[in-house]
C-alpha cells in the first residue's frame, strides 16, 4: 500500500526530529532530508515542511534551498528559519530582533483562517530565534502575532504556503498538534492512514519478499527496539530467524537470565551467550568513553560473527536500527558534523561478516516502536522497559572498568530500580539508571571514617531522548534509596541525585 509522505527539510534545528514525529502522531509518514539533498523524485511527497536552524537568513553562509518544484506546486509549511527565509528572500525584511525571542509566548491576534481554525487568541507558542520578520513577504498576508511579534504567521496569497515564526512541534506550542493537522489534512489533503497495525502487515510482507526462505541471524539486547524486530521477523520467516543474546558482563543485575526467561515465553529461538570474562578484558585500561564504545562493539562483532558461524547458511544480518539512529548517523545539513556518539547500529560492519542487512524498524522513532509492538499483543512489561545503553553499565561508570566497579554499580542500580518499581514511580519515568563517580569521599560508619564511592541518581522524563527534563521524585523515596544504597552496597558512602535537563545535559554522562 502507497502511503500520502511529508518531505522535511532539514535546516540544522534541534527540533527537526520532533516535526517529524509530531506529523506522525497525526498517521501520516514523514521523512527527514538535508535541505541540500532534496529526493529528486518529489511526486512521492503531498507537502513539504521547512524546519528550523541555528543560522541567521542574513549571514553570508545563510542556507539557500532549491524549491522549484515546491514552492507554489506543492503546498508548503515554513517553520522559523523557513518563514524568515521566505521573508528574506522574496521581497520581505528580516533583521536581528532588538530582544531574543525565546520561550513561552501568547497568540495577541489570529485571523479567520482555515491554516489556523480552532486556534485563538491566547494560544501558547514557543519562540526560538535572534532574527525576526520586520515586514511580510510579496503578496504575504499577516495571520497571527504575539505581543513582541507581529509576523509571527502569514500566508503567500496564490500558493498554499504557510509561515510560522513559532515551532508547533515542541509541546509548549499547546495548539501545536491542531496547527499541523489544518495544514496537512484540511489543506494538504494528506490521507492520515500511517498506523501500527498498517506498519505490521507492509512489514511482514516486505520482509517475506526480501528474505524468502534463508535464515536471519539477529543479536538481542533485551531491550525494546531488538525485541520488536525480532517479533517482526519472527511473524515473517519463523523458525528461520536465530536470535543471539550476548552478556558483555555489563548488563543490569541478574538481567541475562531474566531476560532470556521472558524470550521464551514468546516463542523466539534464542541462544544466550556468556562473554562477561572477554569484554571486560577488551576494557581493561580503558577511560575514553568513545574508545570504551568502540571495544564494547569490537567484541561483540567477534563474538556475534563466532557464534553465527554455528549456523549454517545464514545470509541475513537483522539489526534493531531505528530512525533517529540513522539521523543522528549523517549530518543534518550535508557538511562537518560533530559526533556526539557512535552508533552501534550504523556502519562499522566488517567486510568479514558478508551479510545482507536487514532492518525492520529504520522507518520508526522509539515511541511508535512501542505502539507497534502493542499492536502484536507484546507483554507490556517488556514494551515498558526503560532504554538502555547498548554499551551497558560500561559508560555509566566514569573513568576504567573493573569487575569490583561492575559489581558496586549493579548493586546500585538495582536498589534503584527496584525501588521505582516498588514505590510505583517506575511507569512515570522514561529512562533511570545509576551512575558511579570516579571520586571517593569522606564518610563515617559507626565509629569508623571510610573513604569510598559516590553514586549520582539519575531519573528523566521524555518522549523520545531528544529532549528530556529530570523527573522531581519525591524526597521521601530518595531519601530511602539513599539510606538503602548505603548499607546494602558495600564501597558505596554517598548518593547524589542529577537535575539536569537535556539540553545542555545529556541523558547518559558518557
Amino acid at each position: 500500500m502507497q502511503h500520502d509522505k511529508v518531505l522535511i527539510l532539514d535546516f540544522g534545528s534541534q527540533y527537526t526530529q520532533l516535526i517529524a514525529r509530531r506529523v506522525r502522531e497525526l498517521n501520516i509518514y514523514s521523512e527527514i532530508f538535508p535541505f541540500n539533498k532534496i529526493p529528486t523524485n518529489l511526486d512521492d511527497y503531498k507537502a513539504v515542511i521547512l524546519s528550523g536552524s541555528p543560522m541567521s537568513v542574513r549571514s553570508a553562509e545563510a542556507f539557500h534551498p532549491d524549491l522549484k518544484g515546491i514552492r507554489g506546486v506543492k503546498p508548503m509549511l515554513a517553520v522559523c528559519y523557513g518563514a524568515q527565509y521566505l521573508a528574506h528572500f522574496s521581497g520581505g525584511e528580516v533583521a536581528e530582533s532588538n530582544t531574543r525571542e525565546y520561550g513561552r509566548a501568547n497568540l495577541s491576534f489570529v485571523e479567520e483562517d482555515a491554516f489556523l481554525k480552532g486556534i485563538s487568541v491566547g494560544s501558547q507558542v514557543w519562540m526560538s530565534h535572534s532574527d525576526t520578520i520586520k515586514s511580510l513577504p510579496t503578496n504575504g498576508k499577516l495571520l497571527a502575532s504575539t505581543h513582541d511579534v507581529k509576523n509571527a504567521a502569514y500566508k503567500i496569497e496564490g500558493e498554499a504556503t504557510y509561515a510560522i515564526q513559532f515551532h508547533p512541534e515542541v509541546y509548549h506550542s499547546k495548539d501545536g498538534k491542531l496547527l499541523l493537522e489544518n495544514f496537512l489534512i484540511n489543506i494538504a489533503n494528506v490521507n492520515p492512514d500511517w498506523t501500527p497495525n498498517a506498519f505490521v502487515g507492509e512489514t511482514v510482507e516486505a520482509l517475506q519478499a526480501q528474505i524468502g526462505k534463508d535464515k536471519v541471524v539477529l543479536g538481542l539486547s533485551g531491550g525494546v527496539d531488538s525485541s520488536v524486530a525480532a517479533m517482526l521477523l519472527h511473524k515473517a520467516i519463523g523458525e528461520n530467524l536465530y536470535c543471539i543474546f550476548v552478556n558483555n558482563g555489563l548488563l543490569r543485575k541478574n538481567e541475562f537470565t531474566e531476560v532470556l526467561e521472558q524470550y521464551k515465553g514468546m516463542g523466539l529461538n534464542v541462544k544466550g551467550v556468556d562473554a562477561s570474562a572477554r569484554f571486560l578484558d577488551a576494557l581493561a585500561g580503558k577511560s575514553d568513553p568513545e574508545e570504551k564504545r568502540k571495544a564494547i562493539g569490537r567484541v561483540f562483532i567477534e563474538v556475534f560473527d563466532d557464534e553465527a558461524h554455528e549456523i549454517e547458511d545464514v545470509k541475513f544480518l537483522a539489526q534493531g536500527t531505528i530512525y533517529p539512529d540513522i539521523i543522528e548517523s549523517v549530518s543534518a545539513t550535508g557538511g562537518p558534523s560533530v559526533t556526539i556518539k557512535s552508533h552501534h547500529n550504523v556502519g562499522g560492519l566488517p567486510d568479514f561478516m558478508k551479510l545482507k542487512i536487514v532492518e525492520p524498524l529504520k522507518a520508526l522513532f522509539k515511541d511508535e516502536v512501542r505502539r507497534v509492538g502493542a499492536s502484536m499483543n507484546m507483554d507490556a512489561t517488556l514494551l515498558g522497559r526503560h532504554p538502555f545503553p547498548g554499551p551497558g553499565l560500561a559508560i555509566r561508570i566514569l573513568g576504567d572498568i573493573t569487575p569490583e566497579k561492575v559489581r558496586i554499580l549493579q548493586e546500585v542500580d538495582a536498589v534503584f530500580i527496584n525501588g521505582l518499581r516498588a514505590a510505583g514511580l517506575y511507569d512515570k519515568v522514561w529512562q533511570a539508571g545509576a551512575i558511579l563517580l570516579p571520586v571517593n569521599s569522606v564518610g563515617v560508619m559507626g565509629d569508623e571514617r571510610t573513604y569510598e564511592k559516590c553514586v549520582a541518581l539519575r531519573a528523566v522524563e521524555s518522549t523520545d531522548g531528544m529532549t528530556a527534563d529530570w523527573v522531581n521524585l519525591p524526597y521521601e523515596f530518595l531519601q530511602k534509596t539513599s539510606n538503602d544504597i548505603i548499607n546494602k552496597v558495600k564501597g558505596v558512602n554517598r548518593v547524589v541525585y542529577d537535575i539536569s535537563s537535556k539540553p545542555p545535559a545529556t541523558i547518559e554522562w558518557e
